[in-house]
């Protein structure tokens, strides 16, 4: 554990996931985006309160404690700007944050919880599936998911619904620190495998852990090119 963050998430990206983050990608234009300002602009609870299309977005899914609102607070710096919490299902709305006037980082509600109540549950699914199908500045969906687990059920429903819906979308392992790097890599590899088969997938995975800082300049990078920053 003596090399840097970034120095050691490189070390457990395997080779055949990582020809993304280890080629063409401009760290600094990253860096850049995410250093500039970035602002909660509202929670949406009907399609007919989005903001308008302006600007592109990338949107963040995930089940619930997947750690998305961790993963925003990791990139744009800011330990408060997403909540976070222990209670599954809290995040119930599409919250849009404003990154440098530019970018919309869109926070989508978790799913896979069992303790919400069903017609909240139904509610929620319907706001996301909506907003998936027919918002057209959406550039990538950031599919969250757990690397302890790897893709549980839910996750292979949200991805035929983006391949269903032609929304390109990049699978997330997230809290990579809470695994071994032997873990890891079957992990990878599995996921890696099941995306290969769903049309709307980006090939490349990006591995991550908020807490360790592994990956965050990456998947800055990431949506800086994407967004044309």
């Amino acid at each position: 554990m003596a090399n840097k963050p970034e120095e050691k998430a490189h070390e457990l990206v395997p080779a055949h996931l990582s020809e993304e983050t280890r080629d063409g990608i401009d760290i600094d234009q990253g860096r850049k985006l995410f250093r500039a300002s970035c602002d909660f602009v509202k929670g949406v609870v009907g399609l007919q309160h989005l903001p308008p299309a302006d600007r592109p977005e990338i949107a963040f899914a995930g089940r619930s404690n997947v750690g998305k609102s961790s993963l925003v607070n990791a990139m744009t710096g800011r330990n408060t700007l997403a909540r976070t919490s222990n209670t599954p299902g809290r995040t119930q709305e599409l919250n849009f944050f404003n990154l440098n006037d530019a970018v919309y980082l869109v926070d989508l509600p978790g799913y896979g919880f069992a303790k919400a109540d069903p017609k909240k549950v139904r509610s929620w699914e319907a706001l996301v599936r909506g907003y998936l199908r027919g918002r057209p500045n959406l550039v990538r969906v950031l599919l969250l998911i757990d690397a302890r687990h790897g893709p549980k059920d839910s996750d292979i429903e949200i991805m035929k619904l983006l391949d269903k819906s032609a929304v390109s979308y990049q699978i997330v392992l997230t809290k990579l620190d809470k695994i071994k790097p032997d873990e890891m890599e079957k992990v990878a590899a599995n996921t890696a495998k099941i995306a290969s088969k769903h049309v709307a997938a980006h090939p490349d995975l990006a591995l991550t852990s908020s807490e360790k800082g592994w990956g965050i300049g990456e998947l800055r990078a990431q949506i800086a090119r994407l967004t044309s920053f």
